[in-house]
């Protein structure tokens, strides 16, 4: 089965009554655990995007915490499910302020880990991507965004 663009699905959604696409919407959310945290973030996280990006960071910091650090390999693992998680949670918001703010905080995260990351070649390459990520994502935001955002990665490279 080949999948509908989506121009022709908003136009078959348009035809719909609100009953008929409530069931579409539920039924969607039960095949997917993705489409689930979608929904629930389109309806009941939306409208406080600020509480929204604090209950991730919460979120990062129990991952952060439960990091193994006797090896590097299980340091990489862990960081990059974490960066996974970051980049769905991002997507779901579609909003630049929150991929930024969530990546600055993923590398602040990322320079406590004892042992050092920097110690690790491809912990340092992954650190120094993402640090040019939020950077270049900045540049898309206001001005005086820009301004506080520039401060946190100078900071950060240091």
């Amino acid at each position: 089965m080949k999948a509908a663009s989506i121009v022709i699905l908003r136009k078959a959604l348009a035809h719909l009554d609100r009953q008929a696409l409530q069931q579409l919407c539920l039924r969607l959310a039960r095949f997917k655990l993705e489409n689930k945290e979608l929904l629930t973030y389109l309806i009941f996280e939306s409208e406080d995007e600020l509480q929204y990006v604090q209950g991730i960071k919460s979120q990062l910091d129990k991952l952060f915490d439960e990091i193994n650090t006797n090896r590097y390999f299980f340091i990489k693992k862990s960081v990059r499910k974490i960066l996974r998680r970051i980049r769905k949670f991002s997507r779901y918001s579609n909003t630049p302020e929150t991929e930024v703010e969530l990546l600055l905080y993923f590398c602040c995260k990322m320079k406590t880990i004892r042992p050092s990351i920097f110690n690790n070649k491809t912990l340092t390459n992954l650190y120094n991507r993402q640090v040019e990520a939020s950077r270049k994502k900045t540049l898309k935001l206001h001005e005086d965004l820009q301004y506080e955002y520039q401060l946190q990665i100078e900071k950060l490279i240091q």
